[in-house]
């Protein structure tokens, strides 16, 4: 029987094709014109910007996905010594990459480096309870690294609040390792992996020459028409005795309504669509729909370079709350990957809103520039607007990791596994990242096959 996956961002796309390769007919719907979610690359003036996602790391199970598309050629790899800043007083300071530069860094006391490099010497256990990642490094490392990396760093990754993120949840590895072995540094030691593991990640981040959306525009070409946009689920059902299916999808097209016979059914949506269609079937899924999401606004400008205090070397940078800043962080595309501006510019990517500055991302366009643009001013000097603006507001854009995330979606999948056929991918489920993303979607997809079978 057909496969039905509904969603059509990463997850959903990767899913599809995945299924497609163990030889399951399959037919993904998208209840909007794009497939691709969040992940979008726009070419405007000869600037290019992504709208969601500015790179992505690049894992073992991406790579093959990058290698099976034919896409090799099209990627693009960053520096991985790029330096990467923090703002501390309104100036840029370097994060120390290693050991020895942690050492000589000034970004952190001398007391905070003296609880670093104990660590190792000294055997902790985690609480029972679920440990928020601001709880956890005040422990054990105390609130300078708290405030001054962890939390900016948290920002950057989930747009979240320390505060209410679950370690176990959104670093699921520093609370194996304490628990297993009683010290971060070394479980982290103990924990590297071996020369020939086939999970390592194979490069650092990357993305495509065109962006990338060249990965999710790809996908749904190879996929064709197994993909129906303007498809939106609205049901799920047992289906009715004496047919084949194990379940009958009702959708919609326009002012059309169809029912789809399924023998799998794997809903690659957000959270809460997914709990909205569940719930009816397992009741414990309408949990999912208390995962809360970050809003996020994406502002882009491309700068003349003559224009720049100093050239921009590196990642980019972070953003500590004590600095009052709107601003989340920055990425410099340009100083990572080429062909991100025309001539002689370059392009930046800051981050605004979150779960600690939720109304910032829905500022009018006038503000949001205003906003970003003074901030960078201040924190790089940088006299004249941009030639070239870009933004993109994503009302409900990173999942959240909250306490009690990994209880909740533990008991959601273990309710719907006494249900057979139906599945959830996503990227509330082990991490935002796309190659997280990818690694689930392969699972579930052998999952939904096999139960076919």
């Amino acid at each position: 029987m057909r496969i039905v996956v509904i969603g059509g961002g990463i997850s959903g796309l990767s899913c599809a094709w995945r299924l497609r390769q163990l030889g399951a007919e399959v037919l993904l719907l998208e209840a909007e014109e794009r497939a691709g979610g969040v992940i979008g690359s726009v070419r405007h003036e000869g600037a290019l910007f992504e709208a969601g996602p500015q790179s992505f790391l690049l894992t073992a199970a991406l790579a093959d996905l990058v290698h099976e598309l034919e896409l090799d050629e099209q990627l693009q790899l960053a520096n991985p010594r790029a330096p990467r800043y923090v703002v501390i007083d309104g100036q840029l300071r370097a994060v120390p990459l290693g050991p020895l530069s942690f050492l000589f860094s000034g970004l952190i006391s001398g007391s905070t480096k003296g609880r670093l490099l104990s660590e190792p010497f000294h055997h902790t256990t985690p609480p029972d309870d679920d440990e928020s990642i601001a709880a956890f490094i005040r422990r054990k490392f105390g609130a300078e690294l708290l405030d001054r990396l962890v939390a900016p760093m948290v920002a950057g990754i989930y747009a979240g609040d320390a505060e209410r993120l679950s370690l176990r949840s959104a670093f699921p590895s520093l609370h194996s390792w304490e628990e297993q072995h009683g010290s971060l540094i070394r479980g982290m030691f103990k924990s590297r992996p071996s020369g020939n593991s086939k999970g390592r990640s194979r490069g650092g981040l990357a993305t495509f020459a065109e962006g990338n959306e060249t990965l999710v525009a790809r996908l749904a070409e190879r996929l064709g028409d197994s993909v129906q946009r303007n498809a939106r689920a609205v049901s799920i059902a047992r289906a009715r005795g004496g047919s084949e299916a194990r379940f009958e999808v009702v959708c919609t097209r326009g002012s059309q309504r169809e029912t789809i016979p399924a023998g799998a059914v794997v809903i690659a949506a957000p959270a809460r669509v997914a709990a909205t269609l569940l719930a009816p079937l397992v009741p414990a899924a309408g949990d999912l729909a208390r995962i809360e999401y970050a809003p996020v606004a994406v502002v882009a400008g491309s700068y003349m370079t003559e224009h720049l205090k100093s050239p921009l070397n590196g990642f980019g940078f972070l953003v500590p709350r004590a600095e009052r800043l709107r601003i989340l962080g920055t990425v410099w595309n340009s100083s990572l990957f080429p062909g991100r501006a025309p001539g002689a510019q370059s392009l930046l990517t800051s981050f605004v809103g979150g779960m600690t500055d939720p109304s910032a991302g829905s500022l009018p366009d006038e503000p949001l520039y205003q906003t970003v643009e003074s901030e960078l001013r201040r924190v790089l000097g940088i006299l004249l607007a941009p030639r070239i603006r870009f933004a993109q507001r994503w009302p409900q854009a990173i999942p959240q990791y909250n306490l009690g995330h990994a209880a909740l979606t533990t008991r959601v999948l273990a309710a719907l596994s006494e249900t057979p056929g139906l599945y959830l991918a996503g990227n509330y489920l082990e991490g935002p990242a796309v190659g997280a993303c990818v690694g689930v979607s392969n699972r579930v997809a052998e999952a939904a096959v096999k139960s076919q079978r």
